[in-house]
């Protein structure tokens, strides 16, 4: 559904660290016809970034001090939606995710079909041969699969990087009370679910290579436990066992723009 054919604003963020080498490579896979608006936020990066963004004429806003993955998406989120984007997509600027596969991304959440759209990796067959390291693939299925049994819903990954969320879905969920770091992707989905909200899958694939951003064995551990207390909250928060932060609801005061008319 081109520019033309529909009356809904996209913006693609990028929380960009470091992408000096793949920003502009990433930016020309955007199908435009389907993208209204794109913005970077800059984490403090240490290289040419900022001044790779600006050279494309894309809005760029830039943190003085790095705040974190999850830091960074907070910022993305408000930015889009307070210049008016119906829809949001984020694409990582590392050019692992192609986002040629933005319309089908989107697609569904024009149609009114659900709140959010995630790409997976899985549904997109052989995220081996890929480049995914093999402990990388075997985590993200135990993950999943806790993930599954606690929320009582199915989807085939919860840890993917290409990711469209509605309006709806982000004025809807309290985004400043998730972490600042990585588990924030798992965050946003655990509130999404406790608040009913409709999540799709397409499917994907990933590419690996030595500019593509990745975190190391350690820190995936601690990432991996960090999703684990996620779902435990979850679980309890459902149970009336213990009320946990990032379930509570956005006051009134910090509610986000309302939807546009556009």
């Amino acid at each position: 559904m081109p520019r033309e054919d529909r009356t809904r604003k996209i913006c693609v963020v990028m929380p960009a660290y470091n992408a000096e080498k793949t920003l502009e490579r990433t930016w020309r896979d955007l199908p435009m016809e389907w993208v209204d608006d794109v913005v970077v936020v800059d984490d403090a990066s240490r290289d040419r970034t900022v001044e790779v963004a600006r050279s494309l004429g894309l809005h760029t806003l830039v943190h003085p001090r790095n705040r974190g993955y999850g830091g960074n998406q907070k910022t993305c989120y408000r930015e889009a939606l307070a210049r008016g984007a119906d829809i949001v997509v984020m694409v990582h600027p590392d050019h692992q995710y192609d986002p040629r596969t933005i319309p089908e991304l989107v697609t569904p959440l024009l149609r009114d079909q659900c709140d959010a759209v995630f790409g997976s990796r899985m549904l997109g067959g052989r995220p081996l041969e890929g480049g995914m390291p093999k402990w990388k693939y075997l985590a993200n299925i135990f993950l999943t699969a806790v993930a599954n049994a606690t929320f009582y819903t199915f989807l085939s990954e919860y840890h993917s990087g290409l990711r469209a969320y509605s309006r709806r879905y982000l004025e809807t969920v309290n985004l400043e009370r998730n972490s600042d770091d990585f588990v924030f992707d798992t965050e946003i989905i655990a509130q999404g679910v406790f608040a009913g909200l409709r999540i799709q899958e397409i499917p994907i694939q990933t590419r690996y290579f030595p500019e593509a951003s990745q975190i190391g064995f350690r820190r995936s551990v601690r990432y991996g436990f960090a999703v684990l207390g996620v779902l435990a909250r979850y679980k309890m928060q459902t149970k009336g066992l213990l009320r946990s932060r990032i379930f509570e609801a956005v006051p009134a005061a910090e509610a986000h723009l309302k939807p546009s008319s556009r």
